[in-house]
């Protein structure tokens, strides 16, 4: 290596000393370097890529070549024909070109092309001081590298490494075409457009936008991103119709406060009901992390009110400063509204205050090895309608939790958890007292596991107390229960080798067995504040308890049968279907239920579960589960569905759910190209900037009641993608009751790597709510790097 190095010491220390026929190297600046690296030896650093952002350097080499070369050394050098100055990230070329070492000065004339860190200009004039990046070009082209932007000006002034100004000047994303008489289809025009790249900002002054050739939005000043890095200000206004809200014209505002903080503020004009304030602010920190959104709208006309909703959400742990102590975890969910009719009123704020019940809810929570603790607020606001009460859910004021386990001691595993909540609620809407109650559950089972096979004997003790506020039937103001409760757990696996459509498999054969004795303690008396009826499901049959909560226990005598089959690619052990089937043997008749006047369980075999799950292959998907009765020989309450997706943007869901004498559900949705339907089988544009390759696709979601026959809620759509601009045109439709809904029209066109313009709010945020596996035509941006256009 050192004998390489020595061997290239005369070139390096006397640049101008070889003049080559065809071209002339000559390296400026450089030779304390190499001597340096010479004395110490060549030190090779490893590195995953190359660096995109140069590091600072004093003296960097400047590299000159071309056809001709004449000058001074260390002065200024001439180059004619084919001439090239490399320097750092920047490269130079052009007819002829004076390079002024002193001044760091570079003049270029005749086809002089400049490329900064694959940011490209053209044109027949540069003067620039290469190392400060300070000069001007006259009449240049200009091609960006983040986001393939491109236009010509009059004329660009480099102010320094990170801002140009541009006069005269066009900017659009659509790719240029052959020809001389192209035209992008979308074109800003502007007398001067600034842009800076270290903030990724670009602002245009008496600027007009111009789609199709026709002038659409003049402005007198309007900034843009020069990549997807977020920036502070004006986002681009919505406009929407709506049988509520009449005519709605929203303008937020973004403000990028930090890295790990921001905020968008959006007031809303609608001309039927006044004024809505809307905020949004997010923060992230190491330790802890949240959202709060909020909405105010004085004198609301549609309600003669003021009206405001709040949620707030916070996640994250709390240092106590104790190190035997730890950190603290602290949850929130706090969701607060005016009124009883915002959730019918105030359909597109935030998902978590369109529902009836809001929860605010507080946790602490702290765990040490096999304990954890938990203190907890809970509070629900229940937003009442006459047609259609609801009870109000009990508070938890508070709620205190302690949890100690230990697993394989001496074979066992073994827990014991304890609580003591306070409920509260109205008395008049709930006709039964508060109470205090107080609980302890021990756990002890002894697993034997074995690959093959499993067995789990368990015994659990219940326990609960509670002290009224008011006298229960006997005058009673406290009540006691002790229930115990036996299982035993087991099942086998067995797996054999099979082929299918020449697919090597692993077919397994899990039967289960799952026995539960509890005997009946009678807790009718005992009122009910937290307990509700398990679902009947393969995650809840296999369970001791009937009942999820801790105020009820289900007296219980019987065996569940179960039998599971997969299967199993045989190299990835990938599962690609499930089918099973479970049933309940009921020896007595369960006893205890959730209120007095319910029926009780009867003695004998319950209704079948069937359940299958298939995934051979990645674009077809298919889940069902069917409660059967066998006496009746019907349906329960059967949920299929399914998904076709054989690549991007095409998905199509389907689902039926049905529940006998409450309700039967069709539900489809779908994105597709729709160009496939008449043969057009061209390539999506993804995040490409292509033109004249439109694709349009199909949006939507329907879901129709079969027993009410009508359409519930329903959304249609198209998407259009000409590479460089999408549109997207959506009507909305949501029922907010037996007899209302709400009908919107959102229309949106977005340029590319500019702005969006629309009619309505976000297309894609009701898109992706409404139709799983939705995908926005520009969700994956593109991978990019100076060395892919390094010329």
């Amino acid at each position: 290596m050192e004998s390489a190095v020595s061997s290239l010491m005369p070139y390096l220390r006397t640049p101008t000393a070889f003049c080559p026929a065809l071209g002339l190297l000559l390296a400026m600046g450089c030779t304390p370097l190499i001597a340096q690296t010479h004395a110490g030896g060549l030190a090779l650093k490893p590195s995953s890529s190359l660096q995109e952002q140069m590091p600072p350097k004093q003296g960097v080499p400047v590299f000159l070549q071309g056809n001709r070369m004449s000058g001074s050394p260390d002065l200024e050098t001439v180059i004619e024909g084919n001439a090239e100055l490399r320097k750092s990230d920047t490269v130079i070329r052009a007819d002829r070109l004076e390079y002024d070492q002193s001044r760091d000065l570079a003049k270029a004339t005749g086809n002089v092309r400049i490329n900064r860190s694959g940011n490209v200009y053209e044109g027949p004039l540069l003067e620039l001081k290469v190392e400060a990046f300070e000069g001007f070009f006259n009449e240049p082209r200009y091609r960006f590298l983040q986001n393939e932007a491109h236009g010509q000006a009059d004329r660009a002034e480099f102010l320094d490494k990170t801002r140009t100004v541009v006069h005269n000047a066009s900017y659009t994303t659509c790719r240029r075409r052959p020809g001389p008489d192209w035209m992008p289809d979308w074109i800003l025009r502007a007398t001067n457009i600034s842009m800076d790249t270290e903030e990724d900002v670009g602002v245009a002054t008496g600027a007009v936008l111009s789609f199709k050739g026709v002038p659409i939005l003049p402005v007198p000043a309007i900034s843009f991103p020069l990549s997807d890095r977020r920036k502070s200000g004006l986002l681009p206004p919505t406009i929407g119709v709506d049988n509520y809200n009449g005519v709605e014209v929203a303008l937020p505002y973004y403000w990028n406060i930090a890295p790990n903080r921001d905020a968008t503020l959006t007031p809303t004009l609608m001309t039927d009901r006044g004024v809505d304030l809307g905020v949004e602010f997010r923060y992230l920190e190491p330790r802890y992390n949240g959202i709060v959104r909020g909405a105010y709208m004085p004198a609301d006309r549609l309600r003669a009110a003021d009206r405001w909703g709040l949620a707030y959400t916070h996640a994250g742990n709390v240092a106590t400063g104790v190190s035997a102590i730890g950190d603290v975890g602290l949850s929130v969910n706090v969701n607060r509204v005016s009124d009883d009719n915002y959730w019918r009123d105030f359909t597109r704020t935030s998902p978590s205050l369109t529902q009836r019940l809001l929860p605010n809810d507080v946790n602490l929570s702290w765990s040490r090895g096999a304990l954890s603790t938990g203190m907890r607020v809970l509070r629900w606001q229940t937003l009442q309608d006459v047609t259609a009460p609801i009870v109000p859910p009990y508070d938890r004021a508070p709620q205190f939790s302690a949890r100690y386990a230990q697993t394989n001691v001496l074979g066992l595993d073994w827990s014991l958890d304890g609580d003591l909540t306070q409920f509260e609620a109205d008395r008049e809407r709930t006709l039964q007292p508060n109470a205090q109650r107080g609980l302890a559950v021990v756990q002890l089972s002894r697993p034997w596991l074995a690959p093959a096979d499993f067995i789990t004997p368990k015994l659990q003790l219940h326990a609960s107390g509670y002290q009224f506020d008011a006298a229960l039937a006997g005058s009673a103001r406290s009540d006691s229960r002790v229930v115990p409760s036996i299982s035993l757990d087991s099942g086998l696996v067995f797996e054999r080798d099979t082929v299918f459509a020449g697919r090597n498999l692993v077919q397994t054969l899990e039967p289960r067995a799952f026995y539960v004795y509890t005997p009946y303690r009678d807790q009718s008396l005992l009122p009910n504040y937290d307990t509700a009826r398990n679902d009947f499901n393969f995650a809840t049959i296999y369970t001791e308890n009937s009942f999820v909560g801790h105020d009820k226990i289900s007296d219980n005598n019987l065996l569940t049968l179960g039998l599971t089959t997969r299967f199993l690619d045989a190299d990835s052990g990938a599962q690609l279907a499930r089918f099973g089937v479970a049933q309940r043997l009921r020896f007595e008749e369960q006893q205890v239920t959730l209120a007095p006047g319910i029926a009780t369980e009867a003695a004998g075999v319950s209704d079948i579960l069937l359940g299958a799950s298939v995934d051979l292959q990645r674009q077809w998907m298919l889940d069902a589960t069917v409660q059967y009765n066998a006496k009746t020989d019907r349906s329960v309450r059967s949920t299929i569905g399914g998904r076709y997706s054989p690549g991007n943007y095409r998905v199509f869901n389907a689902a039926y759910r049905f529940q006998r004498d409450l309700s039967e559900q069709l539900d489809v949705s779908w994105q597709w190209p729709l160009n496939d339907l008449w043969g057009d089988r061209g390539r999506d544009l993804g995040a490409g900037r292509g033109q004249g390759e439109g694709r349009y696709y199909g949006v939507g979601r329907l879901n129709y009641s079969v027993s009410e026959r009508r359409l519930v809620d329903s959304v249609l759509g198209v998407e259009y993608d000409a590479g460089c601009w999408l549109a997207r045109a959506v009507l909305e439709r949501v029922q907010t009751s037996e007899s209302t809904a709400t009908q919107r029209f959102m229309f949106q066109l977005e340029f590319v790597g500019f702005t969006r313009l629309g009619l309505g709010f976000s297309p894609q945020r009701t898109l992706t709510q409404n139709i799983s596996r939705y995908q926005n035509l520009r969700e994956s941006s593109e991978s990019w790097s100076r060395f892919s256009n390094y010329d």
